[in-house]
């Protein structure tokens, strides 16, 4: 009786070491998962950090280029613009040559804003205080679309370690397209939280619209250079944002909505 007793403490003793290991395995295969997907993004990230590269030592390149023969068709735009000052539709024509250079150099602009390398000047900056500042630059736009913008989500409590310039940017991007992506009556909304789910990350800010979701298609390429799905522009103003907000440590997201529309999802460190 005394053996039997012994032999089923030794079984019990097997079954739960055996189930220990198990446990242990299925805990080593979720954390091999989860590293294989952290390499994959960061050879991801690598890969677009090398093409960007190449493309923006070519697009600067052209860039300069063009600003040369373009500042001399402004000054000559200039000169007809005065001399014509007494012929109204000879002065239309030189004022639209003038306006058609104004928008080529605000591209080169922007081509040149996102090929030199960005001088990132950290300080601890309270999150909503900026809202408040683009909130004011967007207020015309989203008022005469009757859009609102929420950002109640955004305690006095958020401090975030950025370049209060280049985050100023990033929301100002983020929100004008927010505004564009609703349309009339639309929703934007806008909310932080402390964020510790992935190590060297503090603070995830989320920017949410009610309009109608990004096509998936668009959202394999909508941070890439030189792509935009609107009539005019450059096709730079997300592309600069990634830039900007991955020069400060960060790292954004888009996904669409259950219910509809689109949030762009920003981490910082």
């Amino acid at each position: 009786m005394h053996s039997s007793d012994e032999l089923a403490s030794v079984f019990a003793a097997y079954n739960e070491t055996s189930d220990r290991m198990m446990e242990s395995y299925r805990q080593l295969q979720s954390e091999v998962s989860r590293l294989r997907d952290q390499l994959r993004q960061k050879d991801e990230q690598l890969e677009r950090k090398n093409r960007l590269a190449a493309l923006g030592e070519m697009a600067a390149g052209m860039a300069h280029e063009i600003r040369n023969p373009l500042a001399g068709i402004q000054l000559y735009a200039s000169l007809l613009e005065r001399d014509l000052s007494d012929q109204e539709e000879l002065l239309t024509w030189a004022q639209k040559i003038s306006t058609g250079v104004r928008n080529l150099d605000s591209i080169v602009c922007d081509i040149l804003a996102f090929t030199h390398d960005q001088i990132c000047n950290k300080k601890q900056i309270h999150l909503r205080d900026i809202l408040h500042q683009v909130l004011d630059y967007v207020q015309p736009q989203h008022e005469l679309g009757g859009v609102e913008i929420d950002v109640v989500g955004v305690g006095a409590e958020v401090v975030i370690q950025a370049d209060e310039n280049m985050l100023i940017r990033v929301f100002l991007n983020l929100i004008r397209n927010a505004i564009d992506a609703t349309g009339s009556q639309g929703r934007v909304a806008v909310s932080a939280e402390p964020y510790d789910q992935e190590p060297g990350y503090q603070v995830r800010i989320r920017v949410a619209d009610t309009g109608g979701g990004i096509k998936p298609d668009v959202m394999e390429r909508m941070f890439n250079p030189f792509f935009t799905t609107k009539d005019t522009g450059t096709g730079l103003g997300l592309a600069i944002v990634h830039r900007l907000v991955e020069c400060q440590g960060g790292v954004i997201e888009a996904s669409n909505n259950e219910i509809g529309g689109a949030t762009f999802t920003l981490l910082f460190p």
